[in-house]
């Protein structure tokens, strides 16, 4: 649905409050930033030229969530955050300010939180009985016996025996209540338990009552009017006892419950009559027999490829959509669901006039599938494209062979991304893997062609399949029968990359695959063995890379970027140029990103770093005597080269910064990294030593100076590159997001750090201040942050008031540089009234544009910094850029 249909789509927004599609405003709702708050910084927002803002979840979350991303009923509206009530407050508030609202939903998983998702505890007190069985992307007929019509439940500290041993499980009753608790755990008594217990109890207690009742349980008969078999019941209400039971028949079942309590036997029998089995956390990831989100087992998958899922999970969203509530949605992780096209197929059907944008991670010369029915991505591929444009190619020789040097790693990029994919596909994803490879089996035996294929040859394919995968995953649809030329192709590149690193495996193995991929086989296992392989490509492509590799891999981290290809170095203005001449071909409408909730590093983080490209000679200098400086930190031989040299880019990118922000994230880099330490084999000596270095390196004096000097020659270029970056952003095809706090310097480094509390009052003071400043103050006071909160509410205002040249049909044109310094300058056009004049790499360059000049089209052309005005023609670099080192020019006359 490329080209002419997205502008259709586009042109189609405007019913649902998108007819000015400015930019948006991303924010992390939480306790610190509940609707009501947002609704007192609604004229802020206004003020900085903010069309919509862009909402973290806000359906009901799991309590205290600092992200909205574990959703435990989406029917209902976060109360932490002011429930329906203070969402209706804040849409009421946004529209009197002339400002939409954008929500990020969540359609690939639900929190497995006990009595909080009272789906799932129906589920776990009625098994395959509850009516929300279907909800959840359950395994019921698991090949474990132990896990056959059960739901693994991986909570233990330990083996589910020696937590029985040691008292740790416990039956507990609360009035008519009966349920399981592992210290703050609970879990629902299912049906055939309390059957049992009311039986024994009435044995040793000679109760009549208990007796009456586990027959009425048998027979069917409701007590307390709370269903528990079959129907539509109250979903989340406990198994319930009568609540009048006499003090006989009281005593008698707490004496037994104690019973139980008191014989590890009788209690794993009381257990093992449950719906689920409790499980030692660490069998998740070769055991676990539900979906998750990648490898967190407290995010469960959900069916929303089944309309009734579909509808109950979307049913409030899109009540939003029709009253007009909501002006567009962000869907995160699609790629996470069974049928990812048919989803979004359904849900353009149902919010026919939304702006719908899509979490999906492109990987470098992967493009957006034309036939999805949405307006694009959330923009990661454009801040990779953009990103790039200010990193120098020419030193990556240089810094390749310092890297090998003074870390002893490989520079095969390459490399280390397949070795990282299998480490957490064996690690991480075994149960996954498992049952693809179970899948496989089944059609290995039932074709005679494979039944010379052995096993573990086939299973050996697989894998190396999915770990030489190129993208997050393919897109076929085995109903169809059809498997796209795109997906064709994509199949095809990671079974030859897969037979080069496994030339001997027999050709056989490698057919097998290819037919299973490629539906030249069909069958109900072989329909399933595809749609599972590309529900776990993606996840092994996120944590293998992004999680992993990314950590491990830091010759320039700056490029550890999602969606990023560290290996490569560099964008040129022509590259440049074309991804933006394709975005407004066929997705004019996009998100355009340059930091997100998710990013590893803030954006003027990431270009600090990026400047290290123009300096190599004077960097390596440093690191190598920063290195000597800091010997005397290290203990034991840790941490490894490769960790210090993350730590000294992160510093060149966030410097100032606190011990305690800094040391947080040098650990979580440590664990993803997963060489020496990780989150689930944390080693305390290698911990222990790298706090200790960072400590001593925060408080060497002579280092943190020598650091302070390197840096304050690069003080400015920093400047130059954000606002270079920022005017791009603003003005290149596609709607700009702002991440919030990031209209001042943005140097937050991973979350939770970039998660933190705005402070949004000195925002406002500063952007008040503004009004009243000249451009030469605005610059004086660069530390602050103010060019750029200056540029960005210049730039929105632009794009507001020239709204067709920024549109759908507004177009791009680059325009022509010439000059020694012409490669350093980004220039194009945006319909037939603005100009963008975006230098980068401008390290030694200063203000020296020496004899650089740009072709302006006809007319006279105003600054929307400066007020200068410039005539048509070849127009001097050095004249343009000696008020603003940015530049946005309109020309006069006619009608905006």
């Amino acid at each position: 649905m490329a080209g002419a249909a997205k502008a259709e789509i586009g042109l189609a927004m405007g019913g649902c409050g998108l007819e000015n599609r400015v930019a948006t405003y991303r924010l992390q709702l939480g306790s610190h930033l509940p609707f009501a708050r947002v609704c007192e910084l609604l004229p802020y927002f206004r003020d900085l030229g903010i069309s919509h803002l862009y909402l973290s979840p806000c359906l009901k979350a799991t309590a205290g969530s600092t992200h909205g991303y574990d959703v435990v009923d989406p029917s209902d509206v976060n109360p932490e955050l002011g429930g329906e009530v203070g969402f209706e407050r804040l849409w009421k508030a946004s529209v009197e300010s002339g400002i939409g609202l954008v929500l990020d939903i969540v359609p690939n998983h639900m929190a497995a939180a006990g009595r909080q998702n009272r789906w799932w505890w129906d589920v776990l007190a009625k098994g395959r009985s509850s009516a929300y069985a279907g909800f959840f992307d359950i395994r019921w007929d698991h090949s474990d016996p132990r896990l056959s019509g059960k739901v693994m439940i991986p909570v233990l500290g330990d083996e589910t025996e020696r937590c029985l041993e040691a008292r740790q499980i416990q039956v507990r009753r609360r009035g008519a209540e009966v349920f399981l608790a592992y210290f703050e755990h609970e879990f629902p008594a299912g049906l055939r338990s309390l059957v049992d217990l009311l039986q024994s109890a009435a044995a040793g207690g000679s109760s009549r009552s208990l007796a009456q009742l586990a027959e009425r349980l048998v027979s069917g008969e409701q007590p307390n009017g709370v269903e528990f078999v079959g129907g539509r019941p109250p979903c989340g209400r406990p198994l319930m006892l009568f609540n009048d039971l006499d003090d006989g028949a009281a005593a008698a079942l707490d004496a037994t419950i104690a019973a139980i309590n008191a014989d590890p036997a009788r209690l794993k029998s009381f257990l093992d009559l449950q719906h689920y089995r409790l499980a030692f956390w660490r069998r998740a990831n070769q055991d676990l027999n539900y979906r998750r989100f990648f490898d967190i087992h407290q995010l469960i998958g959900v069916c929303v490829e089944r309309e009734e899922v579909f509808a109950a999970t979307h049913a409030l969203v899109l009540r939003w959509v029709e009253a007009g509530r909501i002006a567009g949605l962000r869907i995160d992780h699609p790629d996470g669901l069974r049928d990812p096209v048919g989803y979004l197929q359904r849900l353009r059907s149902a919010a026919p006039p939304s702006w719908i944008v899509v979490e999906k991670i492109l990987e470098p010369g992967e493009v957006l599938a034309p036939e999805w029915p949405v307006a694009g991505t959330t923009g990661y591929d454009f801040l990779n494209m953009v990103n790039g444009l200010f990193v120098d190619p020419l030193s990556e020789r240089l810094l390749t062979g310092f890297y090998e040097e003074f870390t002893g790693q490989s520079s095969d990029y390459r490399d280390v991304v397949r070795r990282k994919k299998r480490l957490v596909l064996e690690s991480l994803f075994s149960s996954e893997l498992s049952y693809l490879e179970h899948l496989l089996e089944e059609g290995r035996c039932r074709r005679r062609a494979a039944a010379a294929v052995r096993p573990e040859d086939a299973r050996c394919a697989l894998k190396e399949a999915i770990c030489c995968f190129p993208v997050y995953r393919t897109y076929i649809r085995p109903e169809t029968g059809v498997v796209g030329a795109r997906d064709q192709a994509v199949v095809r590149e990671a079974l030859s990359a897969a037979r080069s690193r496994q030339p001997d495996m027999a050709p056989e193995a490698w057919r097998l695959i290819e037919d299973l991929l490629l539906l030249k086989l069909s069958g109900p296992a072989e329909s399933e063995f595809v749609l599972r392989f590309q529900q776990l490509t993606g996840p092994v492509m996120a944590k293998g890379v992004e999680d992993t590799a990314f950590y491990s891999f830091n010759r320039l981290i700056s490029l550890n970027e999602v969606g990023g290809n560290p290996g490569a170095f560099g964008t040129s203005p022509q590259a440049f140029h074309e991804f933006c001449l394709r975005v407004q071909s066929d997705w004019p409408q996009t998100m355009l990103a340059s930091a997100t909730h998710d990013t590893k590093r803030g954006e003027d983080t990431r270009l600090r770093i990026d400047l290290l490209s123009e300096v190599p000679e004077q960097w390596i200098d440093a690191v190598r005597r920063w290195s000597r400086m800091n010997a005397p930190f290290h203990r034991r031989g840790f941490p490894d080269r490769n960790t210090e040299y993350f730590l000294y880019q992160t510093l060149a990118g966030a410097w100032p910064i606190e011990s305690d922000r800094l040391t947080p994230v040098m650990l979580k880099a440590a664990k993803e990294a997963k060489e020496y330490t990780s989150w689930t084999d944390p080693d305390p000596v290698f911990e222990e030593a790298l706090r200790g270095f960072v400590a001593g390196v925060m408080g060497h004096v002579e280092f943190t100076s020598d650091l302070s000097a390197f840096l304050a020659s690069l003080a400015w270029p920093a400047v130059v590159s954000s606002l270079s970056q920022a005017l791009i952003k603003c003005t290149a095809p596609g709607i700009p997001d702002i991440y919030q706090g990031a209209e001042l310097w943005d140097l937050q480094l991973v979350d939770p750090d970039n998660r933190r509390p705005v402070d949004f009052e000195r925002r406002l003071r500063l952007l008040d201040e503004i009004r009243a400043l000249s451009v030469d103050e605005v610059l004086r006071r660069s530390s602050e942050g103010l060019p750029k909160l200056f540029l960005l509410q210049r730039v929105l205002a632009a794009r507001r008031r020239y709204a067709a040249a920024f549109g759908p049909k507004g177009g791009y044109q680059p325009l022509a540089v010439a000059g020694e310094h012409s490669g350093h300058l980004v220039a194009f056009m945006r319909g037939e009234r603005v100009v963008t004049l975006a230098p980068r790499r401008v390290v030694g360059l200063g203000t020296d544009w020496k004899d650089t000049v740009v072709g302006l089209p006809p007319g006279t052309w105003k600054s929307v910094f400066s007020a200068e005005r410039f005539s048509g023609g070849m127009q001097a670099l050095s004249r343009i850029f000696a008020q603003f080192p940015v530049a946005l020019l309109v020309r006069e006359g006619g009608r905006p």
